[in-house]
């Protein structure tokens, strides 16, 4: 594999760790199909020109880039990205289509959360796609999971809220 320059990473590193020009961070390796199901119309060639890693910082506007500072902003997609939202909607679930907010209004309801079991049922059903459906190209689950541990936090540690 051959070594990549990536501006603000501290030493080379292998293809596979292709640093986000914008954020500086690692990312991780999305399929073709994801990204031709992911982008605008417009951007349909250039995904084909090369691989893409999507960048997974939050506060970074980057969900797709490759080598030599190709980036694909928030903008460029079809979706809201969840890792990257702040404001509701906030999707969790793409296959499903479960929120931040209707884990927190089950939690508020009930003291817990079975979004993570239902979507566990269903994958389990073969009832899943998330290869294609969340920007990420890969299963949503610990995003589920880290959102319903953020909600019950944020109810526990917030009794207005409750």
């Amino acid at each position: 594999m051959k070594a990549a320059d990536c501006t603000t990473c501290s030493e080379p590193i292998l293809d596979d760790k292709l640093c986000c020009p914008r954020c500086g961070l690692p990312g991780q390796p999305v399929a073709l199909q994801t990204l031709k199901h992911q982008v605008k119309p417009e951007h349909l060639e250039t995904v084909e020109t090369g691989s893409f890693k999507f960048c997974r910082t939050a506060t970074c506007d980057v969900v797709y880039f490759k080598d030599r500072g190709t980036v694909l902003i928030k903008a460029d997609v079809r979706v809201r990205v969840g890792l990257k939202e702040t404001e509701d909607p906030v999707p969790i679930c793409y296959c499903f289509g479960f929120t931040e907010a209707m884990a927190v209004e089950e939690i508020r309801a009930t003291g817990k959360c079975t979004i993570p079991q239902r979507i566990t049922a269903e994958i389990k059903a073969g009832n899943c796609d998330c290869e294609i459906r969340n920007p990420q190209g890969s299963c949503c689950l610990g995003n589920v999971s880290a959102a319903v541990k953020k909600a019950m936090k944020t109810i526990q540690t917030s009794p207005a809220l409750a």
